[in-house]
């Protein structure tokens, strides 16, 4: 399935959460939406979902079977993560499963093997009789993403999925939408765990206070957004970081270990004239751009 969003407007009382924002997503692609609290990540989430209206602009779905012609969204089309969990506390986990499986239309017996298929692989069989109030954060946030992919989905839209998860559970779910995207499901994730999203997202969509402010692939948006260069230099003997900050188009240093550094330097700068510089301090045993991290540049893009 693809969804196309053009000019998408949202305001809420005096404010603009969403302002004339534009994406596409395709199957077989994991879009990631980035940016700080506030930026309008999550309204526009629930309007990709229909939940809420855009005020202006408009959002579309394609697929395959509908030959490249817009098409209604239909419950059975998307699976929807929120941020906030809907699961009801005092019924069991099985419980919760069962009835939104039947939702979103599963006869029993496909619901029955599904939820197993599920629990089994998020390690939770052994709990499916508890209620919901006695399980962790974390388990919790499993429930909620079993409840996600259910039916198949062609659509998987996930409002931060790895809240609350451990280390190894966030590694598990990046293999489970490794394979939605391998079967052609389009996923589009809200997230901040920005280390998981340079691994897995094949599109980046960099959001700040409404607006688009980067997007496309790491390179697209490194390219767009990289104010900055990065290196790591390495010298055959002592010197000091005064020294290193006080070289022209050097704007931070960082001491790696007893003989190195990581040198930030504006954009301007040429790499053959700080070599020069560095050489005239101590011999140079290394000099190595590096490029930024996807951290690096989403805190230069919203402090900006």
């Amino acid at each position: 399935m693809q969804i196309k969003v053009e000019q998408v407007v949202k305001d809420y009382a005096t404010v603009r959460a969403v302002d004339a924002v534009s994406l596409t997503a395709v199957g077989g692609e994991i879009l990631a939406l980035l940016g700080p609290n506030g930026a309008g990540k999550s309204s526009l989430v629930r309007m990709m979902v229909g939940l809420t209206r855009p005020d202006s602009g408009s959002i579309h779905y394609f697929s395959d079977a509908n030959r490249g012609q817009a098409a209604q969204l239909q419950t059975s089309d998307f699976g929807y993560l929120p941020e906030d969990r809907g699961l009801y506390q005092d019924r069991t986990l099985l419980d919760n499963l069962r009835y939104i499986a039947s939702l979103r239309g599963l006869p029993k017996a496909t619901a029955a093997a599904n939820i197993d298929h599920w629990l089994a692989r998020f390690s939770l069989t052994e709990r499916a009789k508890e209620p919901m109030r006695q399980l962790s954060k974390g388990n919790q946030q499993k429930v909620q993403l079993i409840a996600t992919l259910l039916h198949h989905p062609k659509l998987v839209v996930l409002d931060e999925p790895f809240s609350g998860l451990d280390p190894v559970n966030q590694e598990f779910v990046l293999t489970v939408l490794d394979e939605l995207k391998r079967q052609g499901c389009t996923v589009i994730l809200s997230a901040h765990q920005m280390a998981l999203v340079e691994r897995m997202a094949d599109k980046l969509v960099l959001m700040n206070k409404g607006r688009v402010i980067a997007q496309g692939s790491l390179a697209e948006v490194r390219k767009q957004l990289q104010q900055q260069h990065s290196l790591e230099v390495a010298f055959t003997q002592p010197v000091t970081i005064p020294q290193l900050q006080a070289l022209v188009g050097v704007t931070q240093v960082t001491q790696v270990d007893e003989y190195s550094y990581r040198l930030v330097c504006t954009e301007q700068l040429v790499a053959a004239d700080l070599l020069q510089q560095l050489q005239q301090l101590a011999p140079v045993k290394q000099f190595s751009p590096q490029q930024q991290n996807l951290h690096e540049l989403y805190l230069q893009a919203v402090q900006a």
